[in-house]
């Protein structure tokens, strides 16, 4: 995929080097942009499928922003057996002085991966997480790390104007959560034993409640004020986005979350490409339970006023610390920033779209700030074995504060200033947390 990635981006390079001068970009009418869901990523797989969004300009007077914009998704990852259902619509213009941001998702997971809580400090042993190879006595499988889960999201948010750039912010997510022991059929068609993985282990220990084991609901409600002087939403040149809110959960088990987002993006006035100057653009962010506590199948839920993108998961992967294995620090609380380079590397017009080609070294840290259950997981030094491998430890309490990092870098094509198309690679640079080199493929700057 990556020599086709390549072939695409020279292709394009070359027909700008043949293009006379554009004329000045602006979009009017309706614009498609569609692409099959073929990427790679070390946790789900080869993903198969189909996304795109759909963005309406009217006549062109709000360009390059939308007045209105659909953004869906129809996939399946042939490792985890992930299926993913997505509809979203957002517009600042369907009602007045008003944003509206509204999505339904559906997401099933016969396998997905259970690390544990609270970072490195749950212990990645690869001898164990490799035990999916290895075949028990009563013929079935090892998959120390796997569980399951089946998620309904229908999330409604609105804005509205205080004072110029100013907005206030609110808005209700309805959640509903399937959780339990892995649906698959393991490797080679014979069956993975439930009974030995870490999700049990944890129930074992109350660090999983029982009452919370299978799943369950949550209505959160936001509140809260929303900065922006961006010029450009999906990649802005200058500007500040700020976000301070209030998130928490009115039925089941109650908690509530603070949120603070500071983003800025710093045009460099160097001029040396005519696609546009160079952007530094940063995030610095802190996410903490302050009352109740979160039930484990909300845990990785990392709150968003406006979602960029359909999973907003963490931490790790694509959406916070990137070079992480998918939601591999379940915590909480959690501070991290996000730093790069944006680099407009050449702009031209095909088949009367706009497009830009650009790159984007980052860096990327973390810590965790509150740790998430950490009573029950204290005394816990090594698991009892599994059959055919020596026990080992799981938890390292001493490992949780320590900081996170990674680094990488990315190749964006963007079509209208809108749609982008994003390939990143990354390295984490904790041993603990280390997956290998990671690769994201998928659509928008990360924020």
């Amino acid at each position: 995929m990556k020599k086709l990635f390549t072939i695409i981006v020279l292709g394009m390079i070359a027909f700008a080097a043949s293009a006379q001068e554009q004329e000045k970009e602006m979009k009017t009418g309706w614009s498609l942009g569609v692409l099959p869901t073929a990427t790679f990523s070390v946790d789900n797989g080869f993903q198969a499928g189909a996304f795109g969004d759909v963005y309406y300009y009217g006549d062109g007077g709000t360009y390059p922003d939308p007045l209105h914009k659909i953004s869906w998704e129809a996939s399946y990852f042939t490792k985890s057996h992930r299926m993913r259902l997505y509809l979203a619509y957002d517009s600042k213009y369907l009602i007045p002085n008003m944003r509206i941001n509204a999505s339904v998702t559906y997401m099933n997971d016969p396998l997905y991966s259970f690390w544990g809580f609270n970072g490195a400090a749950s212990m990645q042993n690869y001898d164990i997480w490799s035990a999916r190879d290895i075949t028990l006595p009563n013929g079935n499988n090892v998959n120390y790390y796997g569980m399951s889960r089946q998620m309904l999201r229908i999330l409604a948010n609105v804005q509205g104007r205080v004072t110029d750039n100013l907005n206030w912010a609110a808005g209700l997510n309805f959640w509903d959560w399937k959780i339990g022991d892995m649906k698959d059929t393991g490797v080679d068609g014979k069956y993975y034993d439930t009974d030995l993985t870490l999700y049990k282990k944890y129930q074992q220990l109350g660090a999983i409640k029982a009452e919370e084991a299978n799943g369950g609901k949550a209505l959160e409600i936001n509140a809260g004020l929303v900065y922006n002087t961006r010029d450009i939403e999906a990649a802005p040149n200058h500007g500040i986005w700020a976000e301070a809110y209030l998130n928490g959960n009115v039925i089941g088990q109650r908690y509530l979350k603070a949120c603070v987002y500071f983003r800025n993006y710093i045009s460099i006035p160097i001029h040396l490409f005519k696609a546009g100057d160079p952007v530094f653009a940063y995030r610095l962010a802190w996410q903490q339970t302050i009352a109740g506590e979160t039930p484990i199948y909300m845990i990785q839920n990392n709150p968003l006023l406006v979602q960029r993108n359909m999973i907003s998961e963490g931490f790790g992967s694509s959406n916070t610390i990137r070079g992480l294995r998918e939601n591999r620090i379940l915590a909480e609380g959690m501070a991290w920033a996000n730093t790069e380079l944006r680099v407009k590397l050449v702009s031209f017009k095909l088949a009367n779209q706009y497009f830009y080609v650009a790159v984007n070294p980052f860096f990327d840290a973390g810590v965790i700030t509150k740790g998430y259950r950490t009573d029950f997981l204290q005394g816990v030094i090594a698991d009892a074995g599994l059959d055919g491998i020596t026990a080992t430890q799981i938890y390292d309490a001493s490992l949780m504060k320590g900081l996170i990092y990674s680094a990488g870098a990315g190749l964006k094509i963007a079509m209208n200033q809108n749609f982008i198309v994003s390939v990143e690679l990354a390295k984490c640079f904790n041993e603990p947390l280390d997956a290998g080199m990671w690769l994201g493929i998928g659509i928008n700057y990360q924020f």
